[in-house]
């Protein structure tokens, strides 16, 4: 009796068990029914599997991934010990090749861990974010900054491919031709830290966000670059009757002139490359946050009594800090998307209303809805002025 039971390999139930037709789990299995007992057996086995990688992938883990925040935030860069190879961020790096490859573009940008995306002036390279090598240093990024660029997986390959069309322009010195020029304009033009936008306009394509392509001729053609390469895109669709829609052709018959030419030029240089970079975390957030403005003097009062009111004799009426505590996720999330700005800036004025309406002890006058809308639009300009000399969303 009991030899009916299948055996699983190394998970195989002792003698015992199966002398008595019970499984190493003890639940009896009904010879009556082997199909139920291969299912069984089957989800068992997945089980097992998914404990054995859980458990594979905690033994993998760097020293540092399990420590608490305060002590992760104490490790230096240089000493996380990460690497590109075996993670998400390099899959995506291999799909860009692929889109580059099925582009017809022999061109291979190479890629190295730094602190923020950016293409070195005249690098075949590109720098993306170190935290994008881990899932716990995104997490950590969110923690301090609300966001992490480049997290998920199409917001990364939109970067990749950006920073892509800059270093190919480096490879092959495209920003020296005359068709570029006429198509995207003086690429020696200054970059500013704010730029002004025509949100309406149809002469650039939308990739990034915030109008991005309007900011500077160089952005303009990595934009366009980007929208071109994306696997179906179908950009000539996409934009048709947009002037824009002219940059792209244009653009289409720049790279099929060049696209099977080895590169004129050849870096191997990674500025800035983790390594190198001997600061701890903690130091580097603060600087990242101080980097992002200073902070400017308090002038909104009048706005703030439009949105919420003093309070009345005997007023019960929620405090004006309270609410706009609890609609910090919301405001922060939306006004981020309107302005471009980092979640970080708009989260410091967020916090400069709130501390004012402390002060001035405001409480809400209105319907929540009305003084949600409200605290959307002072927020936005209160984010505009704290951001004044900030730089620019998306970075070279």
């Amino acid at each position: 009796m009991g030899t009916w039971v299948a055996g699983i390999g190394p998970g195989m139930p002792p003698a015992r068990h199966r002398q008595t037709g019970r499984n190493a789990a003890g639940v009896t299995l009904d010879p009556a029914d082997p199909a139920g007992n291969s299912r069984w057996l089957r989800r068992r086995a997945r089980v097992s599997c998914g404990a054995v990688a859980a458990r594979r992938r905690r033994r993998q883990q760097p020293w540092w991934a399990l420590l608490p925040t305060e002590e992760l935030l104490d490790v230096r860069l240089c000493d996380l010990g990460l690497s590109i190879e075996g993670t998400a961020l390099g899959r995506r790096i291999d799909r860009l090749h692929a889109e580059l490859r099925r582009a017809g573009l022999v061109f291979r940008p190479y890629v190295w861990l730094s602190t923020d995306w950016f293409t070195p002036e005249g690098s075949t390279g590109f720098a993306v974010p170190f935290y994008l090598a881990h899932r716990r240093l995104v997490r950590l990024e969110h923690a301090q900054m609300f966001e992490a660029e480049g997290s998920t997986h199409d917001w990364c390959m939109k970067l990749l491919r950006h920073e892509a069309a800059h270093a190919m322009d480096n490879a092959y010195r495209l920003h020296r031709r005359d068709d570029w020029r006429r198509t995207f304009g003086r690429y020696s033009a200054p970059y500013r830290s704010a730029y002004q936008v025509r949100p309406t306009s149809k002469h650039y394509v939308q990739h990034l966000g915030s109008w991005y392509a309007q900011s500077h001729p160089a952005e303009d053609y990595a934009e366009s670059f980007a929208v071109w390469l994306a696997p179906n895109s179908r950009w000539q669709k996409a934009y048709e009757g947009w002037p824009a829609l002219q940059k792209l052709r244009q653009l289409d018959k720049i790279l099929r002139d060049i696209g099977d030419l080895p590169p004129t030029v050849r870096t191997r240089d990674r500025a800035e490359s983790l390594p190198r970079l001997k600061i701890t975390l903690r130091d580097f957030y603060r600087r990242k946050k101080a980097s992002y403005g200073t902070q400017q003097p308090w002038r909104h009062d009048r706005e703030l009594r439009l949105v919420f009111a003093e309070p009345g004799p005997g007023s019960r009426r929620e405090r004006a800090a309270t609410f706009l505590k609890g609609a910090r996720v919301e405001l922060r999330s939306k006004v981020s998307a309107l302005t471009g700005q980092y979640r970080y800036v708009v989260d410091q004025a967020i916090d400069a209303m709130a501390a004012r309406c402390r002060e001035l002890d405001l409480r809400l006058s209105r319907p929540r809805d009305q003084a949600r809308l409200g605290a959307a639009v002072l927020t936005t300009m209160v984010t505009l002025a704290l951001s004044r000399g900030h730089k620019p969303r998306f970075r070279r």
